[in-house]
């Protein structure tokens, strides 16, 4: 019981640190843009502040996918997930194994 108690607590805390690092690169992603928005409003001494415009696109779909990968991948593709599939295809393994035992054996009886 102690080993899955430990492990219920390795996958909160793994979560909350990815959490953590999402919340802290949006804190980033915000206060960056602000202070381009600020500096393309205020001082003008960007030619072509399209390039800023560009720049912060890309972040925020970065920070999109890193969304996704934190609140909807990682949440239904966890340990759990892991295990059920890998005993799903060792059950299948299992029963082709048992099915080509019966079919030689069949075959050699005849």
């Amino acid at each position: 019981m102690e080993k899955e108690q430990h492990e219920l607590y390795e996958y909160a805390r793994r979560r909350i640190k990815q959490k953590k690092g999402l919340y802290y690169h949006f804190v980033v992603l915000f206060l960056v843009s602000l202070f381009l928005f600020v500096a393309i409003k205020l001082f003008t001494f960007i030619e072509n502040p399209s390039l800023f415009i560009w720049i912060l696109t890309g972040w925020i779909f970065i920070f999109l996918l890193h969304f996704v990968k934190v609140f909807i991948t990682d949440r239904f593709m966890n340990k759990n997930w892991e295990r059920d599939q890998i005993d799903r295809l060792v059950l299948l393994q299992q029963n082709k194994i048992t099915e080509l035992k019966n079919h030689i054996e069949s075959n050699s009886t005849k």
